[in-house]
């Protein structure tokens, strides 16, 4: 059993990450302990993403206790980087966290400096963050444990006399690789700001946001849907600017208390329709199960335009109402948001000659690249019934010769006598997909039974050429 986290009560003891539970009661005998909870520190740390998110979009984590924020194209909204981070650092403050912050160029300089930076970078509920400036260029007393190095080469760099990062800067990069290794040298070029490796943030970051920061926090479900709006019409104007139009909106609503709500719709096509946006939000709130809560009130609201495609004029009709497919597109979206993106499908055909895989249905707002459908002979029956049997049922079928067509079969305890048919329609494998090159190819065949039912049956095997004895499956049924 050992330490993993302290507070700065047991720091002062004497006490350190990584001691034994033993040693630390031999010295502390009434030292408090609480068993260690990784999942729950993940998702804690994850929820103090989420809040972060209202500072910037690009927000990575570093495990276990570190969060990574790139700010490039967010201080303006904040009047500067040095009121940004000083905002930050005062919300968490105040919510009871002590934390190290540090501004830096790179996102590993930034780690560094917050990691290893001493107690100038610390901040706490009566301390804000006056010496960011300072720590941009205060790497140069950082001890080498800021390379985050293993413990061999660590070791071997103190043997050598190397004890801070300055000590590493001011020698030649060439020597080092030759004697510590190269990921040391990429290290120090990392932590010293002249390679800068982009972060990977926890999600997608979106082709456009709009933020909106309140002085007070507000309760009213009506005003954030009026600010919603508002960012809406901000985003419009924007969306119009690149001849664009958005599919996929996401906003996100901020608590005071930490907590973050998400609500997200998407389009069928390209919008940037204000009355449109507004009305899907509304029917996405009222089909919650869980309502909005918004505790002690929301303090900011953010708009994300996650995917915008090119958006050219609206066709409209002689009389300027709305052709038929716009109209279909609006059924489609508000169905999507008061059922579910999944739960409204389109059919569509694919590139396959396999009956089971030509085709398949997709979520009605997700463009998919369109392919002709099979279309049958004037005045003919269909070639495939409308449903299949997924996978198809095995029957046992009497046929005059081993590979003629069908004359009785049996499905389901019930016997079918044939009285007519028609086939065969010979349909080979996907052989270019398999390893072996090979596959059975299915011969099928449109019957109907002497009750005038018909079903669509195939042998799976070329009889004597591909194997000794075809079983027969029926495939589907004809209305």
């Amino acid at each position: 059993m050992r330490l993993i986290a302290l507070n700065e009560v047991a720091l002062l003891l004497g006490l350190t990450p990584g001691m034994s539970l033993a040693d630390a009661r031999a010295r502390v005998p009434d030292l408090e302990t609480a068993a260690h909870d990784p999942t729950a520190d993940a998702a804690l740390l994850a929820d103090i993403a989420d809040d972060c998110d209202r500072y910037t979009p690009m927000v990575a984590l570093d495990p276990p206790d570190g969060l990574i924020l790139d700010i490039t194209g967010c201080a303006h909204l904040w009047q500067g980087e040095n009121e940004l981070v000083s905002a930050l650092a005062a919300r968490l403050a105040h919510t009871g966290f002590t934390l190290r912050v540090a501004l830096a160029d790179t996102p590993d300089k930034a780690r560094a400096l917050a990691r290893h930076g001493g107690e100038t970078l610390a901040v706490n509920r009566r301390t804000a963050p006056t010496m960011l400036n300072e720590a941009r260029t205060a790497y140069i007393a950082l001890p080498i444990t800021a390379l985050d190095l293993d413990e061999g080469r660590t070791t071997a760099l103190r043997r050598a006399g190397l004890y801070t990062i300055d000590d590493l800067a001011s020698r030649p990069r060439a020597p080092l690789a030759a004697r510590f290794g190269k990921a040391a040298v990429a290290k120090l070029a990392r932590v010293v700001g002249e390679e800068d490796v982009r972060i990977t943030p926890r999600r997608v970051p979106p082709a456009l946001f709009f933020l909106r920061r309140f002085a007070e926090p507000v309760a009213r479900t009506d005003f954030v849907l009026e600010v919603i709006g508002d960012l809406a019409a901000e985003a419009a104007i924007e969306l119009q600017k690149r001849g664009q139009g958005g599919r996929r909106f996401t906003t996100s609503l901020f608590r005071s208390d930490g907590d973050t709500r998400r609500l997200t719709i998407e389009t069928g096509a390209p919008t940037r329709d204000v009355a449109l946006l507004i009305r899907l939000f509304r029917e996405r709130i009222d089909a919650l199960s869980d309502p909005l809560d918004p505790g002690f009130g929301y303090d900011a609201v953010r708009l994300d335009i996650g995917v915008v495609e090119p958006l050219g004029p609206v066709q409209v009709g002689l009389e300027g109402e709305v052709v038929a497919s716009e109209a279909v597109n609006a059924l489609l979206d508000r169905l999507g948001v008061r059922l579910g993106h999944n739960r409204v499908r389109r059919f569509a055909s694919g590139n396959s000659h396999i009956p089971e895989l030509a085709a398949f249905t997709h979520p009605a707002n997700t463009p998919v690249l369109p392919m002709p459908w099979p279309e049958a002979e004037p005045g003919e029956p269909p070639m495939r019934p409308l449903h299949l049997f997924d996978p198809p049922h095995r029957v046992e079928v009497i046929a005059e010769v081993p590979d003629g067509p069908p004359r009785r079969f049996r499905w389901r305890r019930v016997t079918h006598d044939v009285t007519r048919f028609e086939g065969p329609e010979r349909i080979a494998s996907e052989w270019w997909k398999r390893r072996d090159g090979k596959g059975l190819t299915r011969d099928y065949f449109r019957v109907e039974d002497s009750r005038g039912r018909r079903f669509w049956l195939f042998r799976h095997g070329l009889y004597g050429g591909e194997t000794a004895s075809p079983d027969w499956y029926l495939h589907g049924c004809f209305a």
